[in-house]
């Protein structure tokens, strides 16, 4: 305490001692050393604000979806294509590359590099301009990450101070992380492992060594040295960096003349490389109501859809569509489109999903957002509840015309064949297998509507129209994915499957997300076989001829609506089942050629045939549930249960002022 204040004894006595001016003097040499205290603690601040974008790395990343197998069906990004490759997967020769071609002694400095900062500024002032810059590449990934490419003295003081903070917040490991999936390498491709999956098709660990020379040495011009515009360039350049390895003694003479001699394979793909683009579309949408930065997050989606199934879809989808365009010359080509659905049939995966036969021409998702009506592809789940009642396939109905007035409007409907004609009594079988719009009425009214509507509605239809006999004959409106369901469900003994779309999602931390789709056990095992049974009838001999394929059981129903406004057919076969349909966008008739037993069946077997080519170990026969007996009747064998037994005598349904006689 002496000693202090004797100090500050001294420095009263200093001060009195000293001129005025001396005095002026070191105020002014205080004020500015405290201002410039201020202003260097200002920019430090802001500059430790900056940096801890960096240090808390965030960024955008590309999302992938993957097929069941999972091959990837496409990438889908937000400006910015990257694919993010933690330092432990990148190979050891892509970061001496890196290094040795844009700082050697990265591993040895702090951030900045004196000695080159001292050299570059000599060169500069004798040039007069930014000749030569001295950035390590800690500044660089500063430069690309947080700062703009302005050459100031500023911009690059405060640059090397940001540099310092985060060497000291960083390791060298997580600095060159950050800069090999920050950087942009040219053709759309940002970090290292989305250029190397970009150009070579091949993972980080894939790489040769002259692949790897040549990703390092794209960033410091991506348009000059992207191998797929200026290869030679490129190659130029990777030769350089493996020159500068050899220098440094990093790749010994033989590892630098094999990588001289090579010459890689460079693919110039799309960015998001989409093969199934109307599926990833509804993928997309599905993906999005559970997480809302999909383009952004970096997400691994895998999808029911399997690749080749979908290309086959796709192909079928063309086919069906040129045939329509060679029947019809004059048809409107703008109009006329279609879509397919493939679902399999156990656990409702949605094989393939195609909204339209082009997608560049149009982006318009009809499997998904079409409202189509069914027409007489409906029938079968109207016989379905006639057998669930009881009825036997082998029961006659009346195939004959009835006048049906509306007591409000006092309209008359006149519902005939498609045919024109008709036939008195025909047996259930036969009414769908040749699909009877007259016999289904007659049937319908003898169920009664109320309990239709309630069967169907336990069945998971929605918005039926109420109280309309019309329903007979496929009034009810659904998109094709919708309608594949209900039809998997005949495929699959009467469990009725919700289609799976998405069926897992992995964040960027390996969170993964299990979708379950619902099943539930509609219709009675044994009655639906008797369903399943007379749709293949409908395809062995009745209007789904045209969809018949060698060497498996197809059992379907074909749908024309009014005017021939839309076609479809509805096929199954043990594994799967596929929803096709042909109309115009418009709701416009088509020609009158165009029905479902030739527009859409013919397709199908396009389909079908090559699909067990592709996958031979498909089931070919449906399983029969034991519960369900076979007899000869008439002279044919039919099926039966003890719910629906074969008449042991003809029985006819008919209508007599409305009322059932049996």
């Amino acid at each position: 305490m002496i000693r202090v204040a004797a100090r500050l004894k001294f420095l009263k006595r200093y001060f009195r001692s000293i001129s005025k001016k001396a005095k002026i003097a070191i105020g002014f040499l205080i004020v500015a050393v405290v201002y410039f205290l201020v202003v260097f603690a200002s920019i430090y601040q802001n500059a430790y604000y900056q940096s801890i974008a960096l240090i808390n790395y965030n960024p955008k990343l590309t999302t992938q979806f993957f097929d069941r197998n999972g091959e990837l069906v496409a990438n889908y990004f937000d400006n910015e294509n990257r694919l993010y490759a933690e330092y432990d997967d990148i190979p050891y020769y892509v970061i001496e590359a890196l290094v040795a071609n844009e700082d050697t002694i990265f591993f040895e400095h702090s951030g900045i590099n004196v000695e080159a900062i001292f050299r570059a500024a000599l060169k500069n002032i004798r040039h007069m301009k930014f000749a030569e810059g001295a950035s390590t590449l800690t500044q660089q990934l500063i430069k690309n990450t947080l700062l703009t490419r302005e050459k100031t003295l500023k911009r690059k003081a405060i640059e090397a101070l940001i540099a310092l903070i985060v060497e000291q917040k960083l390791t060298k490991e997580q600095i060159l992380e950050r800069y090999l999936n920050h950087i942009y390498f040219g053709h759309g491709y940002y970090g290292i492992r989305t250029a190397a999956e970009g150009y070579f098709r091949k993972s980080l660990n894939e790489l040769t060594l002259k692949e790897a020379a040549m990703l390092v040495g794209i960033p410091k011009q991506p348009n000059s040295y992207d191998p797929t515009k200026h290869l030679n360039l490129s190659l130029s350049r990777a030769n350089s960096v493996l020159g500068r390895m050899n220098t440094l003694g990093w790749i010994n003479e033989e590892e630098y003349n094999i990588a001289i001699a090579e010459q890689p394979v460079v693919y110039n793909d799309t960015l998001s490389k989409n093969r199934a683009p109307y599926a990833v579309d509804e993928a997309i949408r599905r993906a999005s109501l559970v997480y809302s930065d999909v383009r952004s997050g970096g997400y691994k989606i895998y999808l029911g859809i399997d690749l080749k199934t979908q290309e086959l879809a796709q192909n079928a989808l063309e086919f069906g569509y040129q045939k329509i365009l060679e029947r019809n010359q004059d048809v409107n080509q703008s109009l006329q489109n279609g879509a397919i659905v493939v679902l399999d049939n156990f656990n409702g995966d949605i094989l393939a999903l195609v909204g339209g036969h082009n997608y560049s021409h149009s982006s318009y998702n009809r499997a998904v957002s079409a409202n189509r009506q069914l027409g007489s592809s409906f029938k079968p789940f109207l016989y379905q509840i006639a057998l669930d009642s009881g009825y036997s396939t082998m029961d006659l109905i009346p195939d004959i015309s009835r006048i049906y007035t509306d007591e409000e409007s006092e309209k008359e409907w006149v519902p005939k064949n498609i045919e024109g004609s008709f036939q008195g009594l025909i047996t259930i079988k036969d009414a769908i297998v040749y699909s009877k719009n007259l016999a289904t009425i007659n049937l319908v009214t003898s169920v009664g509507l109320e309990m239709v509507y309630k069967e169907l509605g336990k069945m998971g239809f929605k918005n039926i129209p109420s109280d309309d006999l019309s329903i007979s004959l496929g009034s009810l409106s659904l998109t094709p994915l919708e309608y594949s369901k209900f039809y998997g469900m005949f495929a699959n003994g009467g469990v009725l499957v919700e289609p799976v779309m998405i069926k897992k999602i992995v964040n960027r931390f390996g969170k993964e997300q299990i979708f379950e789709n619902k099943k539930e056990q509609i219709l009675n095992p044994a009655q639906n076989y008797l369903m399943i049974d007379m749709l293949k009838t409908a395809v062995e001999r009745g209007t789904g001829r045209a969809a018949r394929v060698n060497g498996i059981e197809v059992a379907g129903k074909t749908g024309t609506t009014n005017k021939n406004v839309d076609a479809w057919f509805c096929g199954m076969v043990p594994d799967i089942n596929v929803v096709i349909w042909y109309g115009n966008d418009d709701g416009s008739p088509m020609s009158g050629t165009e029905v479902g037993g030739r527009t859409s069946a013919v397709p199908f077997a396009y389909f079908m045939e090559n699909y067990i080519k592709l996958y031979p170990e498909t089931r070919r026969k449906f399983t029969i549930p034991a519960d369900v007996m076979k007899t000869i009747y008439n002279g044919k064998e039919e099926y039966f249960t003890i719910k629906s037994p074969m008449p042991s005598k003809t029985r006819t349904i008919t209508n007599k002022d409305d009322e059932l006689i049996f």
